[in-house]
């Protein structure tokens, strides 16, 4: 059987140390920060970052370079036969189609997977991969059909505490930014497929996560088969984890015995909504 590497972008939200007990490789995404460049996870912790945000820090995301892609991938097949590399969608970064841009030199060793997700939901497809690859015997091109197939059964709805790094990434203009912010509104956004999109909007926090739980409920209904066990459930959060606490205690009542896990929200979606943001994930179980 092919000995297959499972690799993927801090944007999943996987760090470096679950990576290694996990057994499998992150690739750290780069951030400006004031014109300096930092990697998640390896000189950028969670904290510094949302420390540097609230200090009025101008950050963008950045994409890796070619080099440390390919270098990663060079690194692997030294002891791997092939490689299934999960990036973020390919709607939200370029890195995507650079990355199946470099695979291309690679005679078919390694995969490279748009299968539009990010965050929680991009972290569940790495488990995914590694269940397909180890359980079910799959070859990288056939890990990547299938998990490219399944791309749309996910969803994640996020709930913001401010406008404010909306505006400042020039997602919405800043006089709508400041009458939402006056008017105390909460957007509810949509991650599924490659787009981040307005959902709805609250006028509470617990507003929000009622909408939150019942898009979920609906998703569970009309699109994963009508039950609880055929879903895995996240909530994640953006530098907010009491906040995540106590949703997971109210999710507890309106989903009976399912796990609920809690994650971070990467740091490329926590750019742009800033600090406070509560998520709420599912995506379907493959077995």
């Amino acid at each position: 059987m092919a000995k297959i590497a499972i690799a993927t972008d801090s944007n999943s939200g996987i760090t470096q140390k679950e990576a290694g007990e996990m057994g499998i490789f992150v690739l750290p995404m780069p951030f400006m920060i004031d014109q300096h460049t930092y990697y998640e996870e390896k000189d950028l912790t969670k904290d510094d970052f949302y420390e540097k945000m609230a200090a009025g820090a101008a950050i963008t995301t950045s994409q890796p370079t070619p080099e440390e892609v390919t270098g990663l991938w060079d690194r692997l097949l030294e002891t791997y036969d092939e490689v299934v590399y999960i990036p973020m969608s390919s709607g939200l970064s370029g890195s995507c189609q650079t990355a199946r841009l470099l695979a291309q030199d690679y005679e078919g060793k390694v995969d490279v997977v748009d299968n539009q997700r990010i965050s929680v939901t991009q972290r569940r497809s790495v488990m995914d991969a590694m269940l397909l690859a180890e359980e079910k015997g799959m070859r990288a091109a056939e890990i990547k059909d299938f998990l490219e197939e399944d791309k749309f059964n996910s969803s994640i709805y996020v709930l913001l505490d401010t406008l404010t790094y909306l505006k400042r990434g020039g997602r919405i203009t800043p006089a709508a930014a400041a009458l939402g912010n006056i008017l105390r509104l909460k957007p509810v956004l949509q991650i599924q497929g490659e787009k981040l999109d307005a959902f709805a909007k609250a006028r509470t926090t617990t507003q929000g996560k009622s909408i939150m739980t019942g898009a979920v409920k609906n998703d569970i209904g009309e699109r994963f088969g009508g039950s609880n066990e055929n879903v895995w459930l996240f909530i994640a959060h953006s530098h907010n984890e009491a906040g995540a606490k106590a949703y997971r205690e109210e999710l507890k009542k309106e989903f009976p015995g399912q796990t609920i896990e809690i994650q971070n929200l990467s740091l490329s979606i926590g750019c742009h909504l800033g600090p406070g943001a509560l998520a709420l994930a599912c995506s379907r179980k493959i077995v």
